[in-house]
């Protein structure tokens, strides 16, 4: 007798009454109970039990406890569970952690605005977010959890830094850095935007002098930018932007020999009296006209300290931050000059100029209006139209060359200027150039990067102390391991945004010197959160070890990450550091990778934004509240003031344009498993999704079919329907067979859909197909019942990953008229299904020849496809077709969908007449 409850229930569904988002909380709970409340999955209980699995590491760029989740982190946790859920269906050995990116300027800067300390405004954050990822069904395993602030962490972190230091490769020193005026803090080159703006505040950005900890990432630049072409399974556009980012120039470093005027009255020895300038054309060596320098360049803060014009020029282009770098205005240094060195008597003016960049390369670059745009530009800028521009090449054909521009092709030939190079090819001239200047000892050939070392000091509080003490008889002193972690010193708020308070902490700044046991004082600073997340992928392997990082034994056997996914705009910062760190481990032995040369990330899936649908006012184009418009019938909105329509578009999401959605909100209304269904359904992973709730109506139908479908297969069956959710069923009939090969399609196409290259769009779309074919298989009632139900669970399996609660109500009420008292396991407890291949049908032709029914002959279904001359060498290797087509010359053969007809040249034979014969003659 079936269970009344579940009769109730299944009643509702035949009506199509059910509520979908009631499912979530109702299995949610039975899952935690069949889990022991370890998690909600039933499946990992039993690969936890397998041995020797196939790993799969599969990661989700971890969030910043922000507090609330947005459809960003929806669309991201719905493909990455989506699949989690179907590897742990293949008994893949699968890691899918999820932890807290916790340090930074945001939670400071909120704890400064709210008057709390940051760490329990972000812990709050942390339960409130864990809340919003369970509504969406995620699957993640909490027990590898981490939170970049909690000091089990960044005792870690502090010592990867420890460990650069060790390797020489974490270095402190007096740089020009980018200053945030509002946040008050240093912003890496990385996070300064086009604009000059700081990617966090939005101010224009200022240039300062400070003391300052870096890591020597340009060290690696060469084997990060060539082991990019390891990563096949990168998105392209991503790579171009690491490669364009890594900036690898091949060329010269040339040397420039400066000298002080005769009648100079600078005072003292120049700091340096070589400048080092790296070019990709040392070709045009005889068109340099001047050197430029940076701001902190040692000769330009040599002679800066008695030329107040200079230091005003200075602070004034300071001011301007990153635009400063755009702007050709530079400032011609008195009583000095350099000289070309391969001609000692040519000399070339010095100019102090915001474009070059002070860490890059030297922080000096040689200028030549002739064959460079910037060159050109500056010099008529500061040296006026008229004054003299040396060319030294030409191109090949006179055509190419414009009076008054500069000819700024690398191809061409060189011309009488360039003296012992004239006439040869610019290719020849550069290898030329440098062998002279390798002779002389003045330059040689080097391949240089635009990167630069990576800035990790930090004036803020809410980050992780930089573990090193200064010590007047020592210098700087690692703190030893055993007193890891430099704790934060506890405020109960912080005051005014901005500003470490750390400096301000006697009990944690003055301390002893491990050394010499003197007074000392440890660094205020704290370090880039970019550190904290460039190794948080090795920390989920081994979350719990206390005395190091990882295990270098877990972490060769787990690394790389098989999965990374998240968004493009992590692109260039956090994979750049990730890599990098990564290398570093393999190459102290961490652990051991060597075949990806320390590489972390194998796959990167990349998920586009997802953009808000957004009212405009057409008349202003300002952007419209909520309670401005009235949407009518068809969906438009009517303008409450003016009656108008309102422009639509689709743009990033934001408070400004007020068109953001609460991925909890819509949860509730339809259920996690529509949400996620509908998010993957609307656009492929990599592009832009433009969000719109209203279509989630589609996919709530095909969930409502699909459980009304469950309920009429059970009504079908006198004992209710099959519950073994591993059974097998052979198709054993034409009805069977024809089902098989026509969902055979859709079972490809999804199994297709979760390989190399996801495709979680179209995985829905054969979902909703194969749910019709089983539909309309099951109104026509010619396939056997036990078949149906068993293609049935097929597709329920097919859709757990997806749509789990969904498909174990389903599976559910597909047993509700069990009548045997079996008790079934949970859906979400089978293996993913394997797709057989797809099966000849065969059909019975009857053959009629000159148009007599001869014989029926057994074919596959697309024999009435054959040609004539194939068609009568298959039927002739039978015996009656031998008997009545060998030796017959065939004139014609029509194919039918189950006749053949043929006629032949073969006379008819005469048909004796009947009646009395005539034997008498009269």
């Amino acid at each position: 007798m079936a269970n009344s409850n579940l009769a109730r229930r299944a009643k509702v569904v035949a009506q199509g009454l059910v509520d979908l988002a009631s499912l979530d909380q109702k299995w949610l709970a039975r899952w935690r109970a069949r889990c022991n409340n370890k998690f909600i999955n039933p499946r990992r209980l039993i690969n936890e039990d397998k041995k020797d699995l196939k790993k799969m590491y599969s990661l989700t760029m971890f969030p910043y406890p922000s507090g609330s989740l947005h459809m960003g982190h929806l669309r991201v946790y719905s493909i990455s569970d989506t699949l989690a859920r179907y590897y742990r269906m293949k008994g893949y050995d699968l890691i899918h952690p999820m932890g807290w990116d916790a340090f930074g300027l945001p939670a400071e800067n909120a704890a400064v605005e709210r008057g709390v300390n940051p760490e329990v405004w972000t812990k709050s954050n942390i339960q409130k977010m864990k809340a919003q990822m369970e509504l969406m069904l995620t699957d993640f395993d909490w027990s590898r959890e981490v939170s970049t602030c909690d000091p089990e962490y960044y005792k870690h972190t502090q010592k990867i830094f420890l460990e650069f230091l060790k390797h020489g490769l974490a270095y402190r020193k007096k740089a020009e850095i980018n200053w945030d005026p509002i946040d008050k803090t240093v912003l890496a080159n990385e996070q300064v935007d086009s604009e000059g703006r700081s990617w966090r505040s939005g101010a224009v950005v200022e240039k300062k002098l400070l003391e300052q900890w870096f890591l020597g990432i340009t060290k690696y630049a060469g084997a990060l930018n060539k082991d990019l072409e390891l990563l096949e399974d990168w998105p392209s556009k991503v790579k171009a932007m690491q490669r364009n980012w890594i900036g690898e120039s091949k060329g010269a470093e040339i040397k420039f020999q400066v000298c002080k005027d005769a009648k100079s009255h600078l005072e003292g020895h120049l700091p340096v009296d070589i400048l080092d300038i790296f070019t990709t054309r040392a070709e045009t060596i005889f068109s340099v006209q001047y050197l430029a320098l940076s701001f902190s360049h040692p000769i330009t803060q040599f002679i800066s300290k008695n030329d107040p014009k200079l230091r005003e020029f200075i602070d004034r282009l300071n001011k301007d931050g990153e635009e400063s770098e755009k702007s050709k205005e530079g400032y011609l240094l008195p009583d000095v000059y350099a000289t070309n060195p391969l001609d000692a008597g040519v000399k070339i003016p010095l100019f102090v100029a915001p474009y070059v960049i002070g860490t890059y390369g030297s922080g000096a670059v040689m200028g030549c209006p002739a064959h460079d745009v910037r060159d050109f530009e500056f010099w008529i800028n500061n040296m006026g139209s008229s004054s003299a521009i040396i060319h030294s090449v030409e191109p090949i054909n006179e055509s190419d060359y414009i009076e008054g521009e500069p000819f700024v092709s690398k191809e061409g030939k060189m011309n009488i200027n360039s003296r012992f190079l004239e006439g040869m090819t610019t290719s020849d001239a550069r290898i030329q150039v440098v062998k002279e200047l390798k002779l002389i000892q003045m330059g040689y050939f080097k391949t240089n990067y635009r990167i630069r070392d990576w800035l990790i000091s930090r004036q803020r509080y809410w980050g992780a102390p930089i573990p090193v003490i200064h010590c007047d008889s020592c210098g700087i002193v690692p703190v030893p391991d055993e007193d890891l972690p430099v704790k934060l010193p506890h405020v109960d708020k912080l005051l005014g945004r901005g500003g470490s308070p750390l400096a301000q902490i006697e009990d944690f700044v003055n301390c002893e010197c491990p050394k010499c046991k003197k007074p000392a004082k440890r660094d205020t600073d704290t370090m880039d959160t970019f550190m904290d997340s460039s190794w948080y992928m090795f920390r989920f392997l081994d979350s719990k070890n206390e005395s190091l990082p990882f295990d270098d034994k877990i972490a060769s056997k787990y690394m790389p990450v098989d999965q990374y996914i998240g968004g493009v705009e992590h692109a260039i910062l956090h994979l750049l550091y990730s890599r990098f760190v990564s290398k570093f481990f393999n190459d102290i032995k961490w652990y051991e990778n060597d075949a990806m040369r320390g590489e972390p990330f194998k796959q990167l899936i990349t998920q586009g934004m997802v953009h808000g649908k957004t009212f405009i006012n057409p008349k202003n184009g300002r952007f419209l509240k909520p309670e401005e418009y009235e949407l009518n019938e068809n969906g438009d909105a009517i303008i409450k003031e003016s009656g108008e329509i309102a422009s639509v578009s689709y743009e990033k999401m934001s408070k400004s344009k007020y068109n953001g959605a609460d991925p909890a909100e819509c949860i509730n209304r339809h259920g996690a498993d529509a949400t996620r269904a509908h998010i993957l359904f609307q656009a492929p992973i990599n592009d832009i999704l433009d969000w719109e709730e209203a279509k989630i109506i589609g996919i709530e139908r095909w969930l409502k079919k699909v459980l009304k479908l469950s309920v009429d297969l059970a009504d079908r069956s006198e004992t209710g329907a099959m519950c073994a959710i591993d059974a097998r069923v052979e198709p054993d009939t034409t009805s069977n067979i024809e089902l098989h090969n026509e969902v055979y399609d859709f079972e490809r196409g999804i199994d297709s859909a979760f390989g190399k290259t996801p495709s979680l769009n179209t995985l829905i779309a054969y979902y909703m197909k194969y749910t019709n074919s089983l539909i309309d298989a099951m109104k026509k009632n010619d396939v056997t019942n036990d078949f149906l139900q068993y293609k049935f669970l097929n597709l329920l399996k097919f859709m757990a990953p997806v749509t789990p609660a969904t498909c174990e109500e389903a599976f559910e009420l597909f047993n509700y008229r069990n009548t045997r008292g079996d008790s079934y396991p949970f859906l979400l407890e089978a293996e993913w299904p394997q797709v057989s291949p797809k099966i000849e049908s065969h059909v019975n032709y009857n053959v009629m020849i000159d148009g007599k029914m001869r014989f029926v002959h057994r074919a596959h279904e697309n024999f009435s496809n054959a040609s004539t001359d194939e068609c009568i060498s298959q039927l002739v290797t039978t015996s009656d077709g031998e008997k009545y087509l060998s030796n017959v010359e065939v004139k014609k053969v029509i194919l039918k969908k189950d006749t053949i007809v043929i006629m032949t040249n073969q006379p008819k034979k005469q048909r004796k007449k009947k009646g009395p014969q005539n034997t008498t003659e009269k």
